[in-house]
This record gives structure tokens, sequence and C-alpha cells, in this order.
């Protein structure tokens, strides 16, 4: 079966021989497909082969290696006589994603509050100096980028390396969905405001404060996905 003429392209950068293609294969078609916009539509989305093999200028086998651990982690699967497939995850998976996401992220803002230098919260609070209450449509884009480089902060700032590995597969898998969510028109604003009071828990050592946003407004995002019906059940 041919891939859909409507599906997304993945923007594949080709890959250099080295001494695992494996691995460089796994790690570009693993960006690939957490920067495909997979909900964006309702057709199977299929990859192929030959294509990925051209496109990335190497062997199959190495394509066939890397698309195995994907599919071992959640992010395509295989159909037998059919081929390969990006996984889109149900309403209940993404649901029980984001509330382990809310566990580990608050556990790493509590962390944040406790071992963060003063540098580091003056980067914190900058990083969404530039985006005001009156969110337009025109910054839905890059506000979308920076919400997702926010949590990612937050992990990193927590300075717990278990935590920060244990979620990048999951905060891959969610990207997508905190992309859709955030450009909803009535999330933004509610978004920048909310942020602005992590990064001042934070930088008051707040940790039971900080931890307690973080978690409600990450399990807020369960809540929003149940109430507009977002995704397949």
């Amino acid at each position: 079966m041919a891939p859909s003429a409507h599906q997304p392209e993945l923007k594949i950068v080709p890959i250099e021989a080295g001494t695992s293609l494996r691995t460089l294969a796994y790690d570009a078609l693993r960006l690939a497909i957490t920067q495909m916009d997979i909900y964006g539509q309702i057709e199977p989305i299929r990859l192929d082969e030959r294509q990925l093999s051209q496109k990335l200028g190497v062997s199959r086998t190495p394509i066939r290696e890397a698309l195995t651990l994907l599919e071992q982690e959640g992010f395509v699967r295989a159909v037998p006589r059919r081929g390969i497939y990006v996984v889109r995850k149900s309403r209940r998976e993404i649901c029980e994603m984001i509330v382990v996401a809310a566990a580990l992220e608050s556990l790493a803002a509590r962390l944040a509050a406790q071992k963060a230098t003063e540098d580091q919260f003056k980067k914190l609070s900058e990083r969404f100096e530039k985006f005001s209450n009156e969110t337009s449509s025109e910054l839905l884009n890059p506000f979308s980028q920076a919400n997702l480089d926010f949590h990612r902060k937050i992990l990193a700032l927590g300075g717990c390396e278990l935590i920060r590995k244990t979620t990048e597969n999951l905060f891959a898998h969610i990207r997508a969905i905190r992309t859709i969510c955030v450009t909803h028109e009535e999330r933004p604003r509610h978004v920048v405001t909310l942020y602005k009071e992590i990064v001042e828990a934070i930088s008051q050592r707040d940790g039971d404060k900080a931890e307690r946003l973080v978690r409600d407004y990450t399990l807020d995002l369960a809540a929003y996905v149940e109430k507009h019906g977002l995704f397949a059940e």
C-alpha cells in the first residue's frame, strides 16, 4: 500500500555513515516522527522502508533495526502484509501518559525550587517575557514550542537525571498533544499567567507551591482532552 498523498511528510536529514547506522537511523526517524503533526489528519501514516532508505542514505537493514526499536517504544507498529505505521495514541492512553507526566514534572519542580541557582531562575523567567496575556494567533506556533521548552527546562532544573531520562520518551509522545491543546484560544493566556506563578514559586524556594502548580496544570491538560473530546477513544 502506497503512502497517502495527503499524509504529512517526514522531514528527514540524511545521516552520515558511522559506527552504528542503526543508532543514527533511529535518532533521525524518532526526531522526524515526534515533529510530525500526527493528529492533524485521520488517514493512517504509513512509513515506506525504501523511501526512508533513500532519504537517509543508508541500506534498509539499519532502517528495519531502527523501526524495531521505535516499535518497542510505541512510536510505530508493524501490520502484517501492510507495512509500518506511525502510532496514534487513544484518548485513554493519552490521559494516562499525562497523569504520569504530572507526577514526574511536579516532583522535578519541587527539586528545582531546592536546587536551582539565581542565574537559572532568571533564564527561566526570561523565557516567557515576550508573551503577554494578550497572546495573539500569530504567536501560537512559537508559543507552543516555548511551552514544550518550559517543561523540559523544569525537568532539567530538578537535577535528577533519572527523572529526565524517564520522561524523555513520554515527552516525545505528548509533544503533539500539548501543541494541539495550547492552540485552543482560551489556553495560551492561562498558560502564560500560570507559568509566571510557577517561576515565582521556584525562585522563592517554595517547593510545595511549585509542585502543586505544575501537577494541577498538567492534570488539567488531561481534563481538557476529555472535555473537548480530543483524540479517538
